[in-house]
């Protein structure tokens, strides 16, 4: 990739970014989907930064047991300290403990990158919650507890009366809070049940917007007949009206389209190719409090290809203003007007087959530095 990354290296100029690197990913066969997350990841910057915090403050630790985490914080160290600006980075050893940690990605069948992210973040917040635990239980066998917990407020009692679940830096950056509310129509009491959540996957809908899908995933939907609420204070099954709500937004709020989809007449998934426009500043509406807060793209995961099993990967990434497009090994910079060109297609059969699928946004409201 020398030409290209001289390339890129003459299309910013003056420009390069200070102490930026844009480094490609090698492809170890059918590992774009994984390549692609990762480049999404790296440029999500409150997430680099205390990834790579976590790497200088925990060095000793990483030298042993290897997982995911270590794995990963070495690859994001490899790519930040290179001497060069641009160039490829083999994330060999980060591939080979994917495979080894989880089946699913084993094969060299195309594999989908929307459950990898998934299956990443929670991997990412399972060791840091087995780290603090073995930090406290050390802590409570020698001295007073230190406060030297890996991360997070120390929460939660001993003995396991009551524990706060720990709140680490992959929460603070990706989890929010949904609240689920359900009215019964025959005494007007609200029910509501909080969960937290990574991302947000949302069902699609041909030429609409990420604005109507998340109106969508918000709506009011009536529970009747069959699907009656059983109500608590009228103490039968009652009509109900439920809906969902976002209580407590993201820092980064990452919005998977449901662009695969079972069709029971095929007897298989089918990708959706349906145009979804998703905007460079989103605002999003469907809070409990209803406060608009506003979000910025700065990555898109793109999924290329005609069906669900077979296809490529790539990423769009904005850094610094400028919009860039990675391919694997190869990273070109692109106009921000070609973002527009991965909404999906209007026509049912199109030759365009790329077509926008995990979407990153950052909260304006935190100091974004894209």
């Amino acid at each position: 990739m020398g030409a290209a990354g001289s390339k890129l290296e003459k299309a910013l100029g003056d420009q390069f970014p200070e102490g930026e690197r844009y480094f490609g990913l090698e492809n170890f066969g059918n590992t774009c989907y994984c390549n692609s997350v990762l480049q999404a990841l790296y440029f999500c910057v409150p997430f680099r930064e205390q990834l790579l915090e976590y790497y200088g403050n925990n060095k000793s630790i990483l030298d042993g047991e290897e997982n995911l985490l270590t794995c990963l914080a070495d690859l994001f160290s490899q790519i930040s300290s290179q001497k060069k600006k641009t160039g490829v980075v083999a994330p060999k050893r980060f591939v080979q403990r994917l495979k080894k940690q989880n089946e699913l990605f084993r094969s060299y069948m195309h594999q989908d990158a929307h459950e990898f992210l998934n299956f990443l973040l929670n991997e990412l917040v399972d060791i840091l919650e087995k780290e603090s635990q073995a930090v406290k239980a050390a802590d409570q066998e020698t001295s007073p507890p230190s406060e030297k917990a890996v991360n997070g407020p120390k929460n939660g009692q001993a003995n396991g009366v009551h524990k706060e679940p720990l709140v680490t830096w992959v929460h603070k950056n990706f989890q929010g809070i949904l609240t689920n509310e359900t009215r019964c129509l025959q005494c007007e009491t609200v029910t509501a049940r909080d969960e937290t959540f990574l991302d947000l996957s949302l069902d699609i809908e041909q030429n609409s917007s990420i604005t109507s899908c998340l109106k969508n995933f918000s709506s009011t939907e009536t529970l009747n007949a069959e699907d009656k609420f059983f109500c608590d204070k009228c103490c039968s099954l009652q009509e109900a009206q439920k809906r969902m709500k976002i209580k407590k937004p993201p820092h980064i709020l990452v919005i998977h389209l449901k662009r695969f989809k079972y069709m029971e007449q095929l007897g298989r998934y089918k990708k959706l190719s349906y145009r979804v426009v998703f905007p460079l500043e989103l605002k999003l509406s469907n809070t409990v409090e209803d406060a608009d807060i506003e979000y910025s793209l700065f990555a898109v995961v793109v999924h290329v290809g005609s069906g669900p099993n077979h296809g490529h990967y790539v990423s769009l990434v904005k850094s610094h203003n400028h919009w860039l497009f990675f391919d694997d090994e190869n990273v070109e910079m692109i106009d921000e007007s070609a973002v527009q060109t991965f909404f999906g297609s209007s026509q049912e059969y199109s030759s365009n087959t790329d077509h926008g699928y995990i979407l990153f946004y950052e909260s304006l409201g935190s100091g974004n530095r894209n």
